[in-house]
């Protein structure tokens, strides 16, 4: 699979090319469009027990759409529901990453991404303890609410990063929370922060420039005060 991105970085759709009888799997409702032949197929991948893991504790779909290719081959379009960015991940079978919940938008047909637990971190970080864990080898595509950015670590180099902001990261990553202002509830909560990510490389962290639950509290505050 070759991915193409159109129209980023604020309003990002990427077609991903597939060879004849090629495969991918999509997020349901992610497609945008698709070249004529190409067959579609709905199920809970993995069954249903691993269908109910990845919707009630990854946060994504119960069902997974699964795209294939006709003899000549073809092209699928996919978006994310908020507007941003997207990026093609390179996964490989020495480098799994770990996808925050809602970045999974599409993966190629050699790597697996399923439901895994992210550690107690992620669930105080107010992310949920579990996301999705890449790896294999091929490509996945990821949907951010704003813009990418990327910090590569070099070994033993640490960066704090609030928990809203953090799409993905290398699994093998070494991280913990805390308070924004350690030690100090009231502190963290009047600045406006509350729990971080501090990681310490080597590795790399995926960031996205909005964060989607400061973007839904705004929304409702703003719709209870009209």
């Amino acid at each position: 699979m070759k991915v193409e991105l159109r129209h980023n970085p604020s309003s990002t759709i990427a077609r991903c090319f597939l060879a004849g009888g090629e495969p991918m799997r999509v997020e349901s409702g992610a497609m945008v469009a698709h070249s004529a032949g190409v067959a579609l197929a709905a199920k809970a991948e993995g069954g249903i027990l691993a269908g109910l893991k990845r919707s009630v504790l990854a946060g994504e779909s119960f069902f997974v759409s699964t795209f294939t290719a006709p003899p000549e081959g073809g092209w699928v379009d996919v978006a994310p529901a908020l507007p941003g960015d997207m990026l093609a991940l390179s996964i490989t079978p020495d480098r799994p990453f770990f996808i925050s919940r809602g970045g999974w938008i599409a993966n190629s047909h050699g790597v697996t991404v399923e439901a895994k637990w992210g550690g107690l971190a992620n669930l105080f970080g107010g992310e949920g303890g579990f996301g999705l864990r890449a790896q294999g080898q091929g490509e996945v595509v990821l949907g951010v609410f704003g813009a990418i950015d990327v910090i590569d670590l070099a070994p033993g180099e640490p960066v704090t990063i609030d928990t809203g902001h953090v799409v993905a990261y290398d699994l093998a990553m070494n991280f913990t929370i805390r308070r924004a202002v350690s030690g100090r509830s009231l502190q963290s909560l009047k600045s406006g922060e509350g729990l971080v990510f501090d990681f310490t490389g080597p590795g790399r962290v995926l960031l996205q420039t909005r964060n989607p639950g400061a973007f839904a509290a705004w929304v409702g505050s703003s719709a209870s005060s009209g």
